[in-house]
């Protein structure tokens, strides 16, 4: 086959001949299969070279496709449409793909290029590849199965670790050990975030229960501040708090390593924020809050050191800072309230005290001295570790509860009548009385000086009865100061003294209340005429006042009596009675009197109890109002046997008689030394009265050493036998604590 085309550069021609047999041999060279058809067609449809031997076919010039034996490639050129587009033909049942493609010689002249390929050798070669491949594959998958299967179980135990992890979390269990590294990095790092995120929880948690729980705000703060250093991620924390006197910030506490040194105190506003750069130590940013309350009001200020990373810088983590801090500032705020609360509180039931040493000034600073030496003395019993009192302990609600029972252990006295409360004398109300009787044996006098002048009397039975008068009043005077023991003589005397008469000239009812007259009206209906004998000292019925409707409800058998009071009651509320009153054998307080005096106790347990207190200071009532209880169960007001009176009830027991015998503005005795408060003391624990045990300690403490030094006067100050006042002590018990500890 030759072709030729003419160069455009100059007069040549460019021919090329190319022999048939060289075309054949190129097409058997092309065949993809042995049984593949391959043709090239002149347009003409002469065959220009085949797979097939054309010499066969016969005659000069190149045969057409017709004439060759090879039905499948006339079938592809009868029905292909399209050039280069594969084509899957069917002919007698066998599959064929045939490809028609054109081939471009120039010159507005073409070949055609017929090949067709048995279906079943192309599949059959394929099925070859897909075996190999396949078998390639399963001896891949044999070589990697075990360290897929090693590295399936580690996978497969990190995420069932990691599930459980999850299913605690929503069981609400945020606690944990942290889960082993994982060398899948998605693994590994959902490992951490499921770490964080549970201990964010449970730091939050521990906040919120910090917050919660803890009364005292230092304790409350360095507690929280531990939880907010855990949730926030942080390396330190610390808070100051805001000294508003001072317009300061005060430091308060902190929580790891700070690397930046922080002042004690400083003037707000705020420092400044330290960069990591500025850090000598490592690379810490630092935060600061202001912590504000429910008013926006400054509490104080947090600051928050934590590692220069991406997650501390996000805008994120400083919003759920500053709700935190908001939590921190809310609790700050509601501490300091409830201290100021209890500051007020303790300082009112002080000024009550105060206020009731202040209306009776015979009994000055009781109320203040007796709660310092009780507290004192329980401090000293919770401190020791050996002897009788080694298990006693007081909770911190419990100290607080003594303190303020010990400082409302005499509140009711706000109700006793200020007379009863600094009688003096056996005749003193609101005055003495004894300055009536005076005035009495004045008259006496004046008649008698008149007798003599109308001659009734010489001068020798003048200066008789005179003497005899001057005898008399200073026997009464006596009888009126309460010093000394009232014998059944010295009664009878007096008795004798008071029948003698004066003459009243003076209506009796002219100046009196309208209740004094109406009471009088009620004993004396008819007015005796004038001049009237009266007796020199007389119990008369207008002195006696009942109880009427003020009867108050103390008595065992009593049923308005809620409270458990077991009191005798005297027959009147009050009795003036001048006979009565001066035959007091003890003293200087009547039955009445002493019940007014004791009533103080029934009026501080009933007030006391009326009062809302909170959980943990129920015993308040308990605490104030028992002190006069006795061990052998004859105390007042309710009568409590000893085994039902507990330490700090026998403490105050103790301070309380010892602060009365010592003190020294009692009007109606002198102060005891300390030798005689001891002795006496000693002998009332004998009398079951006080607990002989705790006066023992009481003793060995030498507390009674350091009061006498704060309070009393240096002439008490005297020696001390403690052997003879142990020897006047009933024997020691082993067991002696064991029904009250």
């Amino acid at each position: 086959m030759t072709l030729s085309k003419k160069a455009t550069a100059a007069d040549a021609v460019v021919g090329i001949d190319v022999a048939f047999d060289d075309l054949e041999q190129l097409l058997l060279a092309l065949r993809a299969t042995p049984g593949t058809r391959l043709a090239l067609l002149h347009t003409s449809g002469q065959v220009m070279a085949a797979t097939v031997d054309l010499n066969s076919v016969g005659g000069d010039t190149q045969p057409m496709l017709s004439t060759i034996n090879e039905p499948q490639l006339q079938h592809l050129r009868d029905v292909s449409k399209d050039a280069d587009m594969p084509q899957l033909i069917e002919i007698d049942g066998q599959r064929w793909v045939g490809l028609h493609t054109q081939i471009d010689i120039g010159l507005g002249d073409s070949l055609d290029l017929l090949q067709m390929l048995p279906f079943d050798e192309l599949a059959a070669d394929a099925r070859r590849r897909a075996l190999y491949y396949i078998g390639m594959a399963v001896a891949l998958a044999l070589l990697l199965l075990p360290l897929g299967w090693a590295a399936g179980k580690a996978i497969g135990r990190s995420i069932n670790l990691l599930r459980e992890r999850s299913l605690r979390i929503a069981r609400f269990d945020f606690t944990g050990e942290p889960l082993p590294p994982s060398r899948v990095s998605e693994v590994g790092e959902l490992s951490q975030a499921m770490q964080h995120m549970g201990g964010t929880i449970e730091a939050f948690l521990g906040l919120t229960e910090s917050l919660a729980t803890e009364p005292e705000v230092e304790r409350m703060l360095q507690l929280v501040l531990e939880q907010l250093t855990q949730a926030t991620q942080s390396e330190a924390a610390a808070v100051y708090l805001w000294d508003a006197q001072s317009a300061c910030m005060q430091y308060c506490a902190k929580a790891g390593t700070i690397a930046t040194p922080l002042p004690e105190r400083f003037t707000y506003p705020p420092l400044p924020a330290v960069h990591a750069s500025d850090s000598p130590l490592h690379m810490v940013n630092r935060l600061d809050l202001e912590l504000r309350g429910r008013q926006g009001g400054l509490q104080g200020l947090l600051v928050l050191e934590f590692k220069d990373d991406v997650a501390h810088k996000d805008a994120a983590f400083q919003r759920f800072a500053r709700r935190l801090s908001g939590m921190l500032a809310v609790a700050i705020e509601t501490r300091q309230l409830l201290e100021s609360q209890r500051r007020l509180f303790d300082a009112i039931i002080q000024l009550m005290a105060d206020a009731i040493d202040a209306k009776s000034p015979y009994t000055g600073g009781h109320c203040e001295r007796v709660p310092q030496m009780a507290i004192e003395l329980a401090d000293r019993l919770h401190a020791t570790c050996d002897g009788p009192y080694a298990n006693f302990r007081m909770s911190e609600n419990e100290r607080y509860a003594f303190h303020l029972g010990a400082w409302l252990h005499d509140c009711g006295k706000v109700t006793s009548p200020e007379h009863i409360v600094d009688k003096a004398t056996k005749l003193e109300v609101i005055r003495n009385r004894i300055h009536e009787v005076r005035l009495r044996f004045e008259i006496l006098w004046r008649d008698a000086e008149l007798a003599a002048v109308r001659g009734e009397l010489d001068s020798k039975q003048l200066s008789t009865r005179q003497q005899q008068l001057q005898d008399d009043f200073a026997f009464v005077a006596s009888c009126n100061l309460g010093g000394e023991f009232l014998s059944d003589e010295s009664i009878a005397r007096l008795r004798s003294i008071g029948v003698q008469g004066w003459q009243r000239h003076f209506d009796d009812r002219l100046g009196l209340s309208t209740a004094e007259l109406r009471q009088l009206d009620a004993l004396r209906p008819e007015t005796p005429p004038l001049p009237a004998m009266e007796a020199l000292l007389a119990d008369l019925p207008e002195h006696r006042v009942p109880w009427g409707d003020d009867r108050p409800a103390v008595e065992a058998g009593d049923p308005r009596n809620k409270f458990g009071f077991d009191m005798k009651l005297p027959p009147y509320q009050q009795n003036l009675g001048e006979l009565h009153n001066l035959s007091i054998r003890r003293g200087t307080l009547s039955e009445e009197d002493r019940f007014k005096i004791n009533d103080h106790m029934v009026q501080t347990y009933i007030m006391l109890k009326g009062l809302p207190w909170p959980t943990g200071l129920e015993q308040v009532p308990e605490l104030a109002a028992t002190h006069h209880e006795r061990l052998d169960g004859k105390g007042y007001p309710r009568r409590i046997p000893g085994e039902r009176l507990g330490v700090l009830d026998r403490v105050m027991a103790i301070c309380d008689v010892f602060e009365a015998l010592t003190a020294a503005d009692r009007p109606y005795k002198p102060p005891k030394t300390l030798s005689e408060t001891l002795r006496i003391m000693a002998l009332m624990c004998k009398e079951l009265h006080l607990d002989a045990e705790l006066f023992r300690y009481f003793l060995r403490t030498r507390l009674w050493e350091d009061f006498a030094a704060r309070f009393m006067k240096p002439e008490q100050h005297d020696a001390v036998d403690l052997n003879a006042l142990e020897a006047l002590l009933p024997p020691q018990s082993e067991t002696a604590c064991d029904a009250y500890l």
